[in-house]
């Protein structure tokens, strides 16, 4: 009994020394690393840190990504990726493993706050024909035993996230409903969100709708009000995020769970790739969704109760992702690959705008350019193989370099490639078409970049891998007080 009081005393403690600290913050960060610049994980995470970021959803779980998150302070959701699922739902034991592996691991020796695992990542897009559907709950209910076998059960929470072509309205937000084949799982899965208190994640993209529909109002996309408003009997929508979040409200309500806390695990607008993704538009999107999360509005069906979370798409552009979707795919980040602010945003954390990276480990500042002195007559395999291994989207309609002329359409692709291969000499050559130049070529809003140089990143994050500040510290506390007393209460 006096061991018990002695942990409660040390948890009130523990609330007292930091009430003086922020609620936890609505607005979260994606964090993908599908690039060949990647900064490294320590300076990330200071940037997240020096914007206030508290909240951040990872696609995977890296080894030196979490060991850079470790005593920041930031709530982690980690992905258990679609290629995981088969075995996870198959196996206990490898269930076991893979918490073993990536959570217990990291929360009991790192102090890593992991407060979610992302079982698979949008398993139900139609594109997928059911390829990951039956694996779902049973990967689900493996990893729950797993985390029930390390005591940690009660603190981190499953959840799914889902693309939002899980359901469909005929014509109004009201009328929203779950896709047939997926009626039955869907229950399944709110079921088990309601009894273990996680929320559904739910992606939510009106650009794409913007993007794939030549019908579909542009300021319906946006925050400041539409001259197209959609009526649904008492209920007005002026924006397409409300109308596409009230859909999922009504589609849970015909399962039974209406009231079903709801996260956005992606929401975000590209930079360039696309006649409609630019700065401006960005901007404009991301910040009229942050004042309105803010603002604690709501929606129409759920007044005055915003999301869980928000998770932004994306914190960082990645260059290598698939353009199949389209170019933007590549140009998602608030943050250029380098932790570079790309226009002014206020997150609503307390900063009023963006800060940039610092102590970004940049490879010399050299550029390999078109050589003026030879004729370019037979530079077009040349370019097909620079943009096939290296990032060329900038240069195509709605990008920033588009326009720039032929020399500069060259010298782009070959600097791109070069910088990728990390600035090694031959891959300047292209047969002599290729020199390397320390004059900046960047033309404009047309930024010739400079690489990472990943041989100096540290997985180990600025504060030395330890807590950084006293309440960080002592959350490491709160974690063992809780486990001390889940393991009292057991007994």
């Amino acid at each position: 009994m006096a061991a018990r009081s002695a942990a409660l005393l040390a948890a009130l403690l523990l609330v007292a020394l930091c009430a003086g600290r922020p609620a936890d913050a609505a607005i979260g960060v994606n964090w993908g690393t599908v690039s060949l610049h990647r900064a490294p994980p320590s300076v990330v995470v200071d940037l997240m840190r020096a914007n206030r970021i508290s909240k951040v959803k990872l696609f995977d779980a890296d080894p030196g990504v979490l060991r850079a998150l470790a005593g920041s302070g930031i709530q982690v959701m980690v992905g258990l990726t679609n290629g995981e699922l088969s075995n996870v739902a198959g196996s206990q034991a490898a269930a076991d493993a893979w918490v073993a592996q990536n959570v217990t691991r990291y929360v009991g020796r790192g102090g890593v706050d992991i407060r979610y695992i992302a079982v698979g990542n949008e398993p139900f897009l139609t594109s997928y024909q059911g390829q990951f559907q039956s694996y779902i709950i049973p990967a689900m209910t493996n990893v729950q035993q797993s985390l029930v076998k390390a005591n940690l059960a009660s603190y981190v929470k499953l959840v799914v996230p889902c693309n939002a072509d899980a359901y469909e309205s005929a014509s109004v937000p009201s009328q929203g409903v779950f896709r047939t084949e997926l009626t039955q799982i869907m229950t399944q899965l709110a079921a088990f969100l309601s009894s273990s208190g996680a929320p559904f994640i739910v992606n939510i993209y009106p650009f794409l709708s913007l993007y794939q529909n030549s019908d579909f109002p542009q300021d319906y996309a946006f925050f400041e009000g539409s001259t197209h408003p959609l009526v649904d009997g008492p209920n007005v929508y002026y924006n397409a995020f409300d109308g596409n979040f009230d859909t999922l409200v009504s589609a849970l309500g015909k399962i039974g769970y209406g009231n079903l806390p709801i996260a956005i695990g992606e929401i975000g607008w590209p930079t360039e790739g696309a006649p409609s993704a630019n700065l401006t538009a960005a901007r404009a999107f991301n910040q009229g969704l942050i004042n309105r999360i803010t603002s604690n509005k709501g929606t129409p069906l759920r007044p005055g109760v915003p999301p869980a979370d928000v998770y932004l798409f994306s914190l960082l552009d990645e260059e290598q992702k698939s353009v199949l979707p389209g170019n933007f795919e590549r140009h998602w980040g608030i943050f250029s690959f380098d932790g570079q602010a790309k226009y002014p945003l206020n997150l609503g954390l307390g900063n009023s705008v963006l800060k940039n990276a610092k102590e970004v480990p940049y490879l010399p500042s050299r550029w390999c350019v078109a050589n003026p002195a030879r004729n370019l007559d037979s530079v077009a395999d040349h370019i097909k193989l620079a943009c096939s291994m290296a990032d060329c989207t900038r240069l195509y309609y709605g990008g920033s370099c588009y326009g720039i002329g032929e020399k500069g359409n060259v010298s782009y692709a070959f600097n791109s490639y070069y910088q990728q291969q990390k600035q090694d000499p031959k891959s300047c050559d292209f047969d002599g078409l290729g020199m390397i130049t320390y004059l900046d070529p960047s033309m404009g809003e047309c930024r010739f970049l400079v690489g990472v140089d990943d041989s100096k990143s540290s997985a180990v994050a600025s504060c030395g891998g330890g807590c950084c500040g006293f309440c960080c510290g002592l959350w490491v506390l709160a974690f063992w007080v809780f486990m001390y007393l889940k393991m009292m209460g057991s007994a």
